[in-house]
């Protein structure tokens, strides 16, 4: 797979069939985040319209210009809103003429919502809850909107089902159990047909590896490839379900095309793996080696346990691939063998 055109192969040959029936209109909240990005790509790629809206908080106005780059009439079919999710007026803008509707923005991080809960909650749920009422007085046909593996909180129980949650553990947790309650109330009382996917600690090129409150992944490989420590809190056994983002992308299209039964519920978008943080360095330190030999001597450097952070995560996507079709296309390994070279190849850049 090229790795300037990683998600390609995204989807299968059903999805490309129904895309393929003609151009919709579709909005992408956060475009110019890491999976919104990914997100316009494809769908540019498959010959739809989109419009997108970003206040770049968190997203980079770099990640759009990449994508639009990358085809001849790509910007003739995206349209940009700039504007803030907690704006009414700027959502109803975005919603308008709208078909589908992917809610990707949002103010992620377990640990920046505890430094700032009300912030958070501002952006995670008064402005999901803009969007919703824009979709629905827009006509919008579907809503697919990103949750969290962060709802299953305290759960005790591996794989975690969807049935099935626990107490939250912050801030960040409890606006995204908001946020499906939310959704489920707007299709039973509006009659607007959402689809919830709580997705498993996501990567892939494009991904944010600077800032306090960077995923794991990019902000492991930027510290690798900068010949920096990377910093372990805990003693490495917790462990993650990792999605690559391909995957995500895949349960958002799914998600808008699955038959109605299938509405008013969430699902689990993983990869049925748990990969503890130690064994991710080493995966980590061997795929960046041949790009830098200098890594392959790196080794972690161990801290306390973050509060608000769960010690393991696996979980179960039976439910997805029932009513969606979701089929992981990358699993921990393939999936980091193509973030690891995009990662190479940006550094090599100068970053």
């Amino acid at each position: 797979m090229s790795i300037a055109n990683p998600d390609e192969l995204s989807f299968g040959q059903d999805l490309r069939q129904e895309l393929a029936r003609g151009a919709k209109s579709w909005l992408v909240t956060g475009v110019a985040g890491f999976i919104g990005s990914h997100l316009l790509e494809n769908l540019l790629r498959a010959g739809q319209r989109v419009v997108g809206i970003d206040n770049f908080l968190t997203g980079k106005r770099s990640n759009i210009e990449r994508v639009l780059a990358l085809g001849e009439n790509f910007a003739e079919r995206f349209r940009f809103v700039e504007g803030d999710i907690r704006d009414p007026m700027a959502c109803a803008e975005a919603c308008a003429g709208v078909d589908f509707v992917l809610h990707q923005a949002a103010l992620g991080s377990v640990p920046r919502s505890i430094a700032d809960p009300v912030f958070s909650t501002q952006v995670n749920v008064d402005g999901f809850l803009q969007i919703l009422v824009a979709a629905r007085d827009a006509g919008v046909r579907r809503l697919v909107y990103a949750s969290s593996s962060s709802v299953y909180g305290d759960c005790r129980d591996l794989p975690q089902t969807e049935e099935r949650i626990g107490t939250p553990l912050s801030p960040y947790a409890v606006t995204k159990v908001t946020g499906e309650q939310f959704a489920q109330v707007f299709q039973r009382a509006y009659g607007l047909e959402v689809i919830g996917l709580r997705y498993f600690n996501v990567f892939g090129p494009r991904q944010d590896p600077d800032g306090p409150y960077a995923a794991v992944i990019p902000r492991w490989a930027a510290s690798l490839l900068r010949g920096q420590p990377c910093r372990i809190y805990g003693d490495g056994q917790t462990s993650r379900d990792f999605c690559y983002v391909a995957n995500a992308v895949q349960a958002n299209l799914r998600a808008v095309f699955a038959e109605s039964s299938a509405t008013g519920q969430v699902y689990n978008v993983a990869c049925e793996a748990s990969t503890s943080l130690n064994t991710l360095f080493e995966l980590m330190r061997e795929g960046l080696t041949p790009y830098q030999s200098g890594v392959a001597a790196a080794v972690p450097q161990y801290e306390d346990f973050r509060p608000g952070d769960i010690p393991r995560s696996l979980a179960s996507i039976a439910k997805a691939r029932k009513n969606l079709g979701y089929q992981p296309t990358h699993d921990i390994r393939s999936g980091l063998r193509e973030t690891m070279a995009w990662y190479a190849a940006e550094f090599s850049q100068g970053d």
